[in-house]
């Protein structure tokens, strides 16, 4: 109910709510409740995602099917940073579909991931979108990409021939806004909102066809 209020209130004001599900880091808390998705099937190890086992696609398809019926949003994002590749490194299960798909690196498993939750969104009417880390093993057929450390995923992504949103720091609203020690705790520096609105996305590296 309270998804339904937020994203209806949301289309009033003309805003899409995009969610957002993590994968395959920044995934503690379902390794807590549910450690066998992860590679060592150990509650607290790590926050990845074993993507070498099947059951973790199943999970995903399933919690991707009900935001899909709570969110009318065309994108889906699966978030896709900041996950620690090391894991699948020593991971029998991960080792073995490198092995299986012909993968050479970690990286490439982690693009395997992405292409198989692609088509899935894709098959259901919906778009992937993810943070710049998706394109690091190869970019998936339609991804769009969401350039979070710095403009250069976003050059990349547009050059490729994707869709690609800037969003670097200044475009952070949790940032400080003003002297901090009189505004509310900031977690990315100093920020003026003139800043961020004085931000291009448009890099002066792109020509007009690849902008």
């Amino acid at each position: 109910r309270d998804i339904k209020e937020i994203v209806d209130y949301a289309a009033k004001l003309h805003i899409t709510v995009v969610p957002e599900i993590e994968m395959p880091g920044h995934s503690w808390e379902v390794l807590a409740a549910m450690p066998e998705l992860g590679c060592t099937s150990e509650p607290y190890k790590n926050g990845e995602l074993c993507i070498g086992n099947e059951a973790t696609f199943v999970f995903l398809e399933n919690v991707l099917t009900e935001v899909m019926a709570l969110f009318p949003s065309e994108y889906i994002h699966i978030g896709g940073d900041e996950a620690n590749r090391s894991h699948w490194e020593n991971c029998p299960k991960c080792q073995k579909r490198m092995k299986d798909e012909g993968l050479k690196s970690v990286e490439e498993l982690q693009s395997y991931l992405t292409h198989r939750i692609e088509k899935f969104l894709n098959a259901h009417g919906k778009k992937l979108l993810g943070w710049d880390e998706i394109i690091e093993g190869g970019f998936s057929p339609q991804a769009t990409v969401m350039s979070w450390r710095g403009e250069q995923g976003g050059i990349d992504a547009a050059r490729s021939g994707h869709d690609a949103v800037m969003t670097p720091w200044q475009c952070y609203l949790d940032n400080a806004q003003d002297d901090p020690q009189t505004e509310p705790r900031g977690v990315g520096g100093y920020v003026p909102l003139e800043k961020t609105y004085a931000y291009d996305p448009v890099p002066s590296e792109l020509t007009p066809m690849e902008s």
